[in-house]
């Protein structure tokens, strides 16, 4: 149990130890599951739950505030990180009742299997008083789910706000302290899951900077008692702004395509151009996601196999393009053997991606001398996008 402030409380639960989310995102700095117990002169209210396996320590941080009921449980999103516990509090207090949005009812009466009277409906702007405490409830769609909205707690100008400004980070820090591994951590985050929803973040922070906002309380890492720190690293992560950068993730099976794509980067690097290679064998999809964020160009290394890309390299077009980045311009680049249509694969997989075409740099077998000086042509077309912008 940690002070928030006067009567409210962070009770929530720190996974130290998680290295893996929704089975797919790598956790190298754990996470926590943040709920927040807010005590009115009238009325008790409780601000999302925690994993189920962590229902322990949460009641435990409960117990030590020391209140005997909850009145309200507001629910700001209903994935489980934040809903699991919701029925053990329910049963624990048998009179509490889950203040949410009709979609996100819905869904948790669909996940969760919450009788229909346990629940109190709330509309965007809608206020609920605790006495001397007053929440409104924001709906910030989109962030990451349709029924994602956070709680402001009006006397305190304390923004809840659940999935968004959260980053996936273990510590013992109640508040901020290393800015920039957390702002780091939170670009990571925005990039593996918020990153598609640009347009929807932008509405969203346009709605919750109408409040005065003294600190950001999110459902993963420390709370921001500067707000403006990660609001405008959002603004910026969500503009059309763009790095000098190229990123390339690969693959090569016999060397041919490392080749390529280690002369490439040589190129790139004597032209001024930032470049960073992924060896898709061995990288954190999370490292790759972060550094979409803000790059210009993103060209795939690959061997074709069976006509095809390689299913690494498949995996990773398919991953940027369902991840949106903001990208001005994309290739390839590679070795065949006897042909294929690695080309228009690789066009079909990132078909979501507003970005201009380079004409690509395909060699048959092991490249050669000749090769690489054709390479020349196709760094300079980069270098000259990317003066464009």
């Amino acid at each position: 149990m940690r002070k928030v402030k006067d009567r409210v409380f962070e009770v929530g639960a720190i996974d130290w130890d998680r290295t893996l989310f929704d089975e797919l995102v790598p956790l190298p700095d754990g996470t926590s599951y943040n709920s927040y117990l807010i005590i009115g002169s009238e009325k008790i209210a409780l601000i999302d739950t925690v994993e189920p396996y962590k229902k322990d320590i949460f009641f435990r941080h409960i117990d030590e505030v020391g209140v005997k009921r909850i009145d309200y449980l507001i629910s700001n999103h209903a994935e489980q990180d934040h809903s699991g516990s919701i029925p053990y509090v329910l049963e624990r207090h048998p009179d509490c009742k889950v203040v949410t949005n009709p979609k996100c009812k819905a869904f948790l009466m669909d996940h969760l299997h919450i009788d229909e009277d346990r629940f109190i409906e709330v509309k965007d702007g809608e206020t609920l008083s605790l006495g001397d405490k007053t929440l409104e409830f924001i709906y910030t769609p989109w962030v990451h789910w349709p029924e994602t909205m956070s709680t402001y707690l009006i006397e305190d100008k304390i923004l809840f706000s659940c999935d968004f400004f959260g980053s996936h980070r273990a510590t013992s820090n109640l508040f901020v302290k290393d800015e920039y591994k957390v702002v780091e951590d939170a670009k990571r985050y925005y990039a593996e899951i918020m990153m598609p929803f640009r347009k929807f973040i932008e509405r969203n922070i346009e709605k919750i900077e109408k409040r005065e906002i003294e600190m950001i309380a999110p459902s993963h890492g420390p709370v921001y008692d500067k707000p403006s720190l990660i609001i405008d690293s959002y603004k910026d992560w969500i503009s059309e702004r763009v790095e000098n950068r190229v990123l390339i993730p690969f693959v090569s099976m016999h060397d041919s395509t490392e080749h390529i794509v280690n002369e490439l980067v040589e190129r790139l690097m004597n032209k001024g151009v930032e470049v960073i290679p992924y060896n898709l064998i061995v990288t954190d999809v999370g490292e790759l996601a972060m550094a979409l964020v803000d790059a210009a160009t993103v060209i795939f290394g690959s061997p074709y196999v069976l006509g095809g890309l390689h299913p690494q390299c498949v995996y990773a077009a398919y991953l940027t393009n369902a991840l949106r980045p903001k990208t001005k311009f994309v290739s390839i680049v590679g070795s065949y053997g006897w042909g294929g249509k690695g080309v228009d694969q690789l066009k079909s997989l990132t078909s979501n991606l507003k970005a201009e075409w380079i004409e690509p740099f395909l060699v048959k077998g092991l490249p050669g001398k000749e090769d690489f000086e054709k390479m020349d042509i196709f760094v300079e077309e980069i270098v000259k996008r990317h003066k464009t912008i």
